[in-house]
């Protein structure tokens, strides 16, 4: 039996937060507003920062000290969509089953979420020296799209946190490093014919087959030379081809091809420069199909990236953050959060820990644990009181300092 069981009202507002269908083609604005609307009953403003759109909105808030840096604990509001998954209960409505929550977001991350609504009444009540921000963005899960418009008012103001926790899965370990992501699409565009006259036609798919052996050659030059990063279990930068489409019938020449690919890359590894050559092939490839057809041609378009996060693993932040955790224990993560953006954007010194696995975020009968609700809150409440205390406060001052990293 765990020590660590997750509170009621933890529990309640996993229920309500669950309920709300933010799956990132959908409003978040209801859930926003519920967590506003929870906010304002502690005393507490929050701040929204709407989308161009106008249908979704990131909320920023401070309890504690206004003049103060403290620390930030982010989370995304958004959910993969459950379209094609067989679930055995309601995703949208919390179903306990033993010490295991079920529901969409449970485990990502509407478990992080309502760990840390649940805590904020001690916060509220709690006499800070140091505050506690609260950052909850949408459109993570379509490329950490979302949060862009809250660090660009965050830019603006005048004290910014000092830390950041984001609480993505980690099963309550600390994480230090993930890698960064850039996705693009490039579609190549012939000339059809019969292909009883093959020669008359421009074959779509065989003019795209060198690019597409390309990302096949680089991908075995990067597991072979790197560079290594041995803090991921694939210690290198992967390229892969997601999707493909091509041609129309097999006695037609095809006239178009078209696929997505996209790089993990290791923090220390710039996905610019190493997709330049096939930029430059993709150039080079639609000033010669043009040449051959007005119609024809090659384009790359990029469909998305976020940065990697590269913190160091040793230092005094990461100290502090392991005891308040309680647990020395370190996790490797091998999907993308928000966090790089936090420490390359804003400078922010950002770690990643939070409640659940992602062995279980995205999957049907997606699920969290009590026992991983439970340890969230307590790291809260250490959080919390230890905010709460000078001394800690300008231990953490100087941590922060120390692993504050440069803004380019």
């Amino acid at each position: 039996m765990s020590d660590f069981d997750a509170s009621a009202e933890c529990v309640a507002l996993l229920k309500r937060l669950i309920a709300f269908d933010t799956t990132s083609e959908r409003s978040n604005l209801p859930l926003i507003h519920f967590v506003r609307d929870f906010l304002a009953e502690q005393g507490i403003e929050a701040t929204l920062i709407p989308s161009a759109c106008g249908e979704k909105a990131n909320l920023y808030a401070t309890i504690g000290p206004l003049d103060r840096p403290g620390i930030m604990l982010s989370g995304h509001t958004d959910t993969v969509p459950v379209t094609g998954q067989t679930w055995s209960s309601d995703p949208y409505c919390l179903t306990a089953r033993g010490q295991r929550l079920y529901g969409r977001g449970t485990a990502d991350m509407k478990g992080f979420l309502a760990a840390v609504l649940a805590a904020v009444p001690a916060m509220a009540h709690a006499e800070l020296t140091a505050p506690i921000h609260l950052a909850f963005s949408h459109d993570e899960e379509v490329g950490c799209v979302g949060v862009r418009s809250l660090l660009a008012a965050m830019q603006r103001y005048r004290v910014r946190p000092a830390a950041c926790v984001v609480g993505e899965p980690t099963s309550m370990r600390l994480a230090t490093a993930h890698k960064g992501k850039l996705a693009g699409r490039i579609e190549v565009k012939g000339k059809a014919c019969h292909s009883g006259l093959a020669p008359e036609g421009i074959n779509a798919i065989q003019q795209a087959a060198p690019l597409i052996q390309w990302f096949a050659d680089t991908a075995a030059v990067k597991a072979e030379f790197g560079p290594f990063d041995t803090r991921f279990a694939i210690p290198y930068t992967t390229l892969q081809l997601g999707i493909i489409t091509g041609g129309t019938a097999l006695n037609i020449v095809p006239a178009q091809c078209r696929f997505d690919f996209e790089v993990r890359n290791v923090p220390d590894e710039d996905p610019d420069r190493l997709l330049a050559p096939l930029e430059a092939e993709v150039s080079r490839l639609d000033t010669d199909l043009r040449a051959r057809h007005p119609e024809a041609g090659a384009t790359l378009t990029w469909l998305g990236d976020y940065p990697g996060l590269a913190m160091a693993e040793q230092g005094e932040l990461v100290d502090v953050i392991l005891a308040l955790l309680a647990d020395p224990g370190r996790e490797r993560i091998g999907f993308g959060t928000e966090a790089g953006l936090f420490q390359q954007e804003l400078g922010i010194p950002t770690l990643v820990c939070g409640p659940g696995s992602m062995a279980q975020g995205h999957q049907p009968d997606e699920y969290v644990t009590r026992e991983q609700l439970g340890r969230c809150e307590a790291f809260l409440a250490r959080l919390t009181e230890a905010l709460g205390d000078p001394g800690a406060v300008a231990r953490l001052d100087r941590a922060c300092a120390a692993q504050a990293p440069a803004v380019p």
